[in-house]
């Protein structure tokens, strides 16, 4: 049993009828075939880059760590 037999595909296609109108569903109809038409040329199209490829190196640079300093209110160790 076809999941799309030839009386499915009639009454989908008499509900977007209904819903968009005929006027809508040509402006529909022209927009994915020029959507289709620029992907094709797209693909058909060799790739041009104006600025050449970035080599990404595999180790992360490393940063010198420098120790942390805390700085102790002797004071208030002494009044305590």
């Amino acid at each position: 049993m076809d999941i799309f037999a030839p009386s499915h595909l009639l009454i989908l296609l008499l509900i977007i009828l209904v819903i968009f109108g005929p006027a809508k569903l040509g402006d529909v109809g022209g927009a994915l075939g020029r959507a289709i038409r620029d992907f094709k040329k797209a693909m058909n199209e060799p790739e041009q880059s104006s600025q050449p490829a970035r080599v990404i190196s595999a180790t992360p640079p490393t940063v010198a760590a420098t120790p942390v300093t805390t700085e102790v209110d002797t004071k208030a160790d002494k009044s305590a």
